[in-house]
């Protein structure tokens, strides 16, 4: 299913912030892929926002519009609205799509390939029913991601409101626990052990960014399963 293999391990992380360079250099050490979702409209602004359940403040700065490409080179760059607006808080079936296909298409001239995959932003909820006909319909989108979990590894059915196998900061030793099952598991039918986040708030913990590393290393170099991006991933089903 997933170029021969019937596991597949991918990452999705949100905002393009300045703490993806050092993301994107531990997911190259070990040969993972990842899945960048961007705001168009925010390149280089500065910011602070408070992680660690709201006791520490972090740097929030986004990468500026040109180092987008060779920062996130050999992963992928997809849609996350032109301004992180939340589509469920739009009215108008138009301009729930612009904020998508623009962000798309901006992208896309600035990593020079088709931009097809989108993080709903904005927090929970930030996707529905409606929102993701419209983002199938008026859109060249062809997957996009929610923030809803599973915690299971079965793919789910719906490429426009897709739900992950996890969160990355709401346990990290049930993240690595997951991992080992995931590790462990034997099957005959496609899996999917799908990891979405946020790389600023590990700049929170002491030793976040250690505890990934060691994550991503127990995590990589198996036979059994296929490392690729969102779009390799979830086009492949």
């Amino acid at each position: 299913m997933f170029n021969g293999k019937m596991k597949a391990l991918t990452f999705s992380y949100d905002d393009g912030v300045l703490q993806d360079k050092r993301l994107v250099e531990i997911l190259n050490k070990y040969n993972l892929k990842g899945t960048f979702n961007i705001n168009s409209e925010r390149f280089g602004e500065p910011g602070e926002l408070w992680a660690n359940h709201k006791t520490v403040l972090v740097d929030h700065s986004r990468l500026k519009a040109e180092d987008i490409k060779y920062v996130y080179d050999g992963h992928e760059v997809a849609a996350h609205t032109l301004k992180h607006t939340n589509l469920t808080t739009l009215t108008n079936d138009d301009e729930i799509a612009y904020n998508v296909e623009q962000d798309r298409l901006n992208l896309s001239e600035l990593v020079d390939y088709e931009v097809v995959g989108l993080a709903y932003p904005g927090g929970y909820p930030n996707s529905n029913e409606h929102v993701a006909k419209v983002v199938k319909e008026k859109t060249n989108i062809k997957y996009a991601r929610s923030v809803d979990i599973t915690k299971g590894f079965d793919p789910w059915p719906d490429l426009y409101q897709y739900r992950t196998t996890f969160e990355d900061c709401t346990s990290w030793d049930i993240l690595f626990e997951t991992g080992q099952k995931f590790l462990d598991l034997e099957t005959d039918e496609p899996q999917i052990f799908f990891i979405w986040g946020h790389s600023y708030p590990f700049d929170a913990y002491p030793n976040r960014w250690e505890e990934f590393e060691e994550f991503c290393k127990m995590m990589s170099g198996k036979s059994d399963i296929f490392y690729g991006t969102n779009k390799e991933v979830l086009l492949s089903l």
